[in-house]
C-alpha cells in the first residue's frame, strides 16, 4: 500500500521526529522545508485556531494533506501564561534557553506548590486547503516547573517541566518514554484512530 504523503506544518526537526515514529507506515511525513513553506502568522487566539492556520497555509503551498502542531506551556501561577506564546516568550526570535531563563525569572516569587503547569497539543488534520472539517486532536501533560534546568534531551520548555509520576523533568526522560505520555504522544495517540477510521471512509486522501 502506497504510503498518504502529508505535509507536518513545521521545520521543527524534534516535532517531525516524534511524530513520524507515532504514525503508522500508511502516512509519510514531510517537513514544511521541502515545499518551501514559510511561516504564517499565527493570528489565532487558541492552540486549535493557530493550528488550523498552519494546516492549511502548508497544505496551500504544498498542495498535500497537512498536520499541523500548536502546543504550549501553561503556568498557573501565571494565569496560564505562556500559552500560545510560548515560542516567543521571551521575543520572537527567542531560543528555547531565552524562553526558560524569562519563565523561570517570572517564577522566581512563585511558592512551591504553585508552580503546577501542563503542556498542551493540538494536532489538525486537513485533507486540502480548503477542508471544512479538519480532523482535530489534542493532548495534556501535567507537572510543574522546577527552579533549575535539569536534563539534556527533549527541546523547548523540557528541562523546567518536572512530571511527579517519574521524578525527572522532561528533558531526563528517553525518547520513548517521553513520546508515550507526552502531550504530544497522547494527542497522536488520538489522531491515529480518527485518521484510520477517516481512511476507511475515504476522508482521508
Amino acid at each position: 500500500m502506497t504510503p498518504i504523503n502529508i505535509v507536518l506544518a513545521s521545520n521543527n526537526q524534534h516535532k517531525l521526529i516524534e511524530l513520524t515514529a507515532a504514525l503508522p507506515d500508511s502516512f509519510a511525513l514531510h517537513p514544511a522545508s521541502e515545499f518551501n513553506v514559510d511561516s504564517p502568522d499565527e493570528t489565532g487566539t487558541t492552540f486549535i485556531e493557530n493550528a488550523i492556520i498552519k494546516a492549511r497555509h502548508s497544505s496551500a503551498i504544498s498542495g498535500l494533506p497537512a498536520i499541523a502542531d500548536d502546543s504550549g506551556l501553561e503556568v498557573d501561577f501565571l494565569d496560564h501564561a505562556p500559552g500560545i506564546f510560548s515560542s516567543r516568550f521571551a521575543g520572537p526570535n527567542a531560543s528555547d534557553e531565552e524562553n526558560n531563563a524569562k519563565l523561570l525569572d517570572e517564577l522566581k516569587n512563585a511558592p512551591a506548590d504553585q508552580r503546577t503547569a501542563r503542556f498542551q497539543c493540538v494536532l489538525v488534520y486537513l485533507r486540502h486547503k480548503l477542508d471544512p472539517m479538519p480532523i482535530i486532536a489534542t493532548g495534556t501533560w501535567h507537572g510543574s516547573i522546577v527552579q533549575t534546568p535539569t536534563g539534556e534531551k527533549g527541546f523547548g520548555y523540557d528541562p523546567v517541566f518536572f512530571i511527579p509520576t517519574h521524578g525527572v523533568t522532561a528533558a531526563s526522560l528517553d525518547a520513548n518514554i517521553k513520546n508515550s505520555i507526552s502531550h504530544r504522544g497522547r494527542a497522536v495517540a488520538e489522531l491515529i484512530p480518527q485518521l484510520s477510521s477517516a481512511q476507511a471512509i475515504g476522508r482521508v486522501q
